[in-house]
């Protein structure tokens, strides 16, 4: 298979990637609002543990680097924290 082709395959995926990463974010937000009416903290170190731990084990099935795949999740998280601090009027983002 050629180069292009290849990288055509690989540029469709990075699309659903960034497609998955925006759906995650969105239930980030209405995470937020579950979070805000049951007066719950947005950081939840036992679901951020639970998600790195689920993220590392997964990747060792796929045979892919586990340390990576960790580091991966703890930025989407971080990204969901922050969308869900957005979500109830103390975020960063513009």
């Amino acid at each position: 298979m050629p180069i292009e082709a290849l990288r055509a395959e690989i540029n469709e995926i990075d699309q659903q990637i960034i497609d998955l990463i925006a759906r995650r974010q969105r239930l980030a937000g209405r995470i937020a609002l579950v979070k805000t009416n049951e007066g719950l903290s947005i950081h939840d170190e036992k679901r951020t543990r639970e998600v790195l731990e689920n993220a590392f084990n997964e990747a060792v099935e796929k045979n892919i680097n586990p340390v990576y795949v960790q580091k991966i999740f703890t930025l989407l998280i971080e990204m969901s924290e922050e969308k869900q601090r957005e979500c109830s009027g103390d975020g960063n983002l513009p």
